[in-house]
């Protein structure tokens, strides 16, 4: 079940074995007895802890990017970039966990004494972590839990067990006691049984709509809270513009952004009427001459991108791209001919294919960007400040994005709404998701 698969050949590389129940439970009890040590550490200790998982981070950037190339295939420099990112967040918390885990003083009104919010931590959490950033998802949920104190077990994608190994060997040369983090290989049924845990309090997972739904299920029947990244649609707003060229190129490296398997990635390109023709020209010769070639994670993802393309086109959408899929390998392309009545329309394509949608106006284009069972990310492009106040209020969307792409930051929190799943990672905010927020009211 866990292997390393190269994209690029299909040819199955390496193969780690899945644990047994035993050693499931065995992770279960590592990381419960670790608890002691989060009730008992200072978060000033914890921190440190971060820091230096972060710089051992920086020191292994090249191996851990590497890692991620072969086992999803991510082009290289993105691959640093994305451990570059990982060091961010973890340094972040460093930085900040302890101003966002003081003791929070309330204003009593209701009689005399004194009242406080402590923050503290819950206990194991579960995280069930995807593909596509094998780095970067494991630290957003990571960093911020550690902080509090809670411990982790770990179940990766089964594409990326190699990059699972390797970052539970840094948790551990960091510093962090045996059971704050562990990783396990196991299946989807043995992860049933881990929500179902007592000693479990609450599961983070990144991943497709279905895997949230199966996972809220089960939390939901053992009283779970869980956080749920799930995927997107997101809408490219272009509304007006003084440099057509500098928009198109942002459209670009929106789309494709992991080649195109991000969840926040745009995939839906919404333009006013007067802009349509041009950018559709533009957009589209700058997609195809920038795509690097990279495959897809695997040939199974780049069949079902295929299926969905030519159900589109079927339905009466016009391809505008060249080349044909090799295995993994997906050529860039743009669909046009959209209507919001389209299957595709209100599907994630996860690959190097854009869908572009002419809108009449302003309100048009907020239409057919809310038209879409997600709500993950967006992004609007106006010249007018009051016009992207106005518009980004009616996103239906966790997150907004002005004028700029690739804006994201550990300080800004991460998530969205609908189909797109509930919660939120990274900033104060994503601290705030799994800590007991405890009263302590003096009365006297």
């Amino acid at each position: 079940m866990y292997a390393v698969t190269d994209p690029k050949t299909g040819e199955i590389a390496e193969i780690y074995p899945t644990a047994s129940d035993a050693e499931v439970a065995a992770a279960v009890t590592a990381a419960h007895a670790a608890t002691q040590w989060g009730r008992s550490s200072s978060v000033a200790e914890r921190c440190a802890l971060l820091r230096r998982l972060g710089d051992l981070h920086k020191e292994h950037r090249a191996e851990l990017a590497a890692s991620i190339v072969r086992e999803m295939g991510k082009p290289l420099e993105e691959a640093e970039g994305e451990v570059d990112f990982c060091v961010d967040i973890y340094h972040y918390y460093a930085d900040h966990a302890e101003a966002f885990l003081a003791d929070e003083t309330i204003e009593v009104t209701s009689g005399p004494g004194s009242a406080v919010i402590r923050r503290s931590p819950v206990g194991v959490l579960l995280g069930i972590m995807p593909w596509n950033f094998p780095a970067y998802q494991v630290a957003r949920f990571a960093a911020p839990n550690l902080a509090i104190g809670n411990t982790i077990v770990l179940k990766h994608a089964p594409q990326c067990p190699a990059t699972a190994a390797l970052l539970e060997k840094l948790f551990a040369e960091a510093g962090f006691p045996s059971g704050a983090y562990v990783n396990v290989y196991a299946t989807n049924e043995q992860i049933a049984g881990v929500i179902a845990d007592p000693r479990v309090q609450g599961v983070s997972l990144t991943g497709s709509e279905r895997a949230g739904a199966a996972v809220a299920e089960i939390a939901g029947r053992h009283l779970k809270k869980v956080v749920l990244e799930l995927g997107g649609s997101d809408p490219f707003i272009v509304l007006s513009t003084d440099d057509l060229d500098s928009v198109v190129e942002a459209a670009v490296a929106a789309r494709l952004d992991n080649t195109g398997q991000a969840c926040n990635a745009a995939k839906r390109f919404v333009v006013v009427q007067d802009l349509y023709d041009e950018f559709v020209e533009k957009f589209t010769a700058r997609l195809l001459a920038a795509q690097t070639g990279a495959p897809l994670s695997s040939a199974a993802a780049a069949e079902n991108l295929g299926r969905q393309v030519a159900e589109a086109v079927a339905q009466g959408a016009t391809l505008h791209g060249a080349g044909e899929r090799r295995g993994a390998h997906f050529p860039a392309g743009v669909l046009t001919g959209l209507t919001t009545e389209h299957g595709a329309a209100r599907q994630e394509l996860f690959g190097p294919i854009a869908m572009v949608f002419p809108a009449a106006d302003e309100e048009d284009a907020v239409r057919i960007a809310n038209d879409t069972p997600y709500g993950l990310g967006s992004y609007l492009f106006t010249t007018d400040p009051a016009q992207a106040e106005r518009v980004a209020d009616r996103i239906e969307a966790g997150m907004v994005f002005v004028n700029g792409v690739g804006a994201e930051g550990a300080e800004l929190p991460f998530g969205g709404v609908k189909r797109s799943g509930f919660g939120r990672e990274l900033g104060r905010l994503g601290i705030e998701e799994f800590v007991n927020k405890k009263l302590i009211r003096v009365v006297k």
